[in-house]
Order: structure tokens, then C-alpha cells, then sequence
């Protein structure tokens, strides 16, 4: 099986043509794939270009437990920047479909950089989805490990839970975030962003990734932190996202369309043996 490897501030995902999979991508594959010790080593696997009815490309996003992704802002711009690399794309921009909607996207500085306009966002509770009420989910208490976490809720396509915090650690988000992921008060789990307000056009955050884990970088998680922060009125339109991998720059329209561009980077491209594909470990 061929791959492209890229990161995305430190975010790896393994690009893979579709025609490579005979059948629907099993999830042992997915798992052998992403593996840090027995596979490559990968966030996630992105299997394009599909053919769509709505956009020129189609995606599928699976994270490293093999469960399919709605959307993934770091995930889009490697697909981007792998249909640069091979041609398919010029400096035009053009969409994509994932299973969270149609984006447009441009590949800029020679494949180096890529922004993604990710659609629109909404804090309503049926949309995410958030249990109870019909309401937008702002500034809510949740009760993990016993303390008390002030949070909100958005969907960019995908679930996300932001958390105020006055310094996020990446032991915070390894200890909270996989309970939150789970909690029952997110049906479909959820993504999880620590984040901290710097001033009216910077924030920090430290991410736990639902399916994939503690993450140097993430795009929907910017996108969805970042809108948040706008919507409380802590920011401005134009937000830098501060993380452990790197920067990415966020723009919020006045209809709450999220706009992010952030760095891409090829790292290797080669074959993974079918004996790794099909190998059974514990």
C-alpha cells in the first residue's frame, strides 16, 4: 500500500489512494497504519481523492483508533497540500467534501501553506450534539473527577468542548480529556480544548482529539476555540491559536464562517508491507 506522510504542526496524517483498499478500510488496517511502534506512526489516515456530486474532491478522515472523522482542519490542509504535490491542484481554490460538509480551499506558497474556509459554526446543542434542552451551549458547568470544569460547546462539523483555563498543561489535558471525551452529556464524544485568552487576538490551548488523543496541533480544534472565544466577546474577528506544534491563524466572518490557514509540511512518501497491514497485536 502507497502513502504520502505529512505533518501539520506536528500533526501526522498518512495520505492513501483510495484504489489501494479492495474493500471499506477495515479497522485493523487503520490501526496497523497509525501505530507507533508496529506502523508507520500517524494521527490519522485520510483516503482521497474520492469522487463527489457537490465538490471536486472527496475525503475520508479516520482517526487512529479507526473511527471516521466528520472534519479535520489539520487533516484538510495535508489532502490539500497532497493533491498539490501531486498535481491535481493548482493555486486555485477549489472544494472538498468530508463527512462534515463541503470546504473551499487554497493551497498558497508552494504547497507550504494551505488555508481552508471550514464552514460555519453553531453553538446549538442538537447540532453538536450536547444532551438535553434545545439551547446554545455557553459558559455550562460539567462535574469530572469532582471539580468543575466552565465549558462550551460548538460544532464545526464535528463535537467540540472548549474549556476556559487560566494556564492549560498538557498534563491537564491527558488527565481531563479522555474523561471528557467520553462523558455521557456527548452522545457522539467529543473533541476537548483547554484554551487560555492571551489578549483580543491571541489564545493558547492544549487539545485532546477524540479518537486520536493528546494532540501537538489541530485545525478544527482552532477553528472551534478560537470561534468561542469570539463569541464570548473575550476576542477579536482575527485570532492567532497558540499550541505546542505551532500557530494557526483564524478569521471569523460576521455569519460565524471560520476561515484558518496553517503551515504544512511533506515528511516521507513510500509503501507499507501488507505483513504490517495484517499483523494482530496486544
Amino acid at each position: 500500500m502507497e502513502f504520502r506522510k505529512y505533518h501539520a504542526l506536528g500533526n501526522v496524517y498518512l495520505v492513501v489512494s483510495p484504489e489501494s483498499f479492495l474493500d471499506e478500510p477495515s479497522a485493523l488496517i487503520i490501526k496497523n497504519m497509525c501505530h507507533k511502534h508496529y506502523g508507520v506512526a500517524s494521527d490519522g489516515v485520510l483516503i482521497g481523492p474520492l469522487p463527489s456530486k457537490v465538490a471536486n474532491f472527496g475525503l475520508r478522515i479516520f482517526n487512529p483508533d479507526a473511527s471516521e472523522a466528520e472534519k479535520s482542519g489539520n487533516g484538510l490542509r495535508v489532502f490539500c497540500r497532497s493533491l498539490w504535490d501531486l498535481g491535481l491542484v493548482k493555486d486555485k481554490p477549489f472544494t472538498v467534501e468530508t463527512k462534515g460538509g463541503v470546504v473551499k480551499a487554497q493551497v498558497l506558497e508552494e504547497g507550504r501553506r494551505v488555508n481552508v474556509e471550514m464552514g460555519k459554526v453553531s453553538f446549538m446543542s442538537r447540532d453538536i450534539p450536547v444532551w438535553g434542552e434545545p439551547r446554545e451551549v455557553l459558559l455550562e458547568n460539567l462535574n469530572v473527577m469532582g471539580l468543575n470544569h466552565v465549558f462550551s460547546a460548538v460544532t464545526i462539523g464535528n463535537p467540540h468542548c472548549v474549556i476556559l483555563s487560566e494556564a492549560p498543561t498538557e498534563t491537564m489535558a491527558k488527565e481531563f480529556g479522555p474523561l471528557i471525551e467520553h462523558h455521557p452529556d456527548f452522545p457522539n464524544r467529543t473533541n476537548v480544548q483547554f484554551m487560555q485568552v492571551i489578549d483580543r487576538n491571541h489564545i493558547v490551548i492544549e487539545i485532546w482529539e477524540r479518537g486520536a488523543g493528546y494532540t501537538l496541533a489541530s485545525g478544527s480544534s482552532s477553528c472551534a476555540a478560537a470561534a468561542v472565544a469570539y463569541k464570548l466577546g473575550l476576542c477579536d474577528s482575527s485570532i492567532k491559536v497558540m499550541m505546542p506544534g505551532g500557530q494557526i491563524d483564524i478569521d471569523i466572518a460576521a455569519d460565524m464562517t471560520v476561515s484558518m490557514s496553517g503551515s504544512v509540511t511533506s515528511v516521507c512518501h513510500g509503501q507499507i508491507d501488507g505483513e504490517c497491514l495484517s499483523q494482530v497485536f496486544h
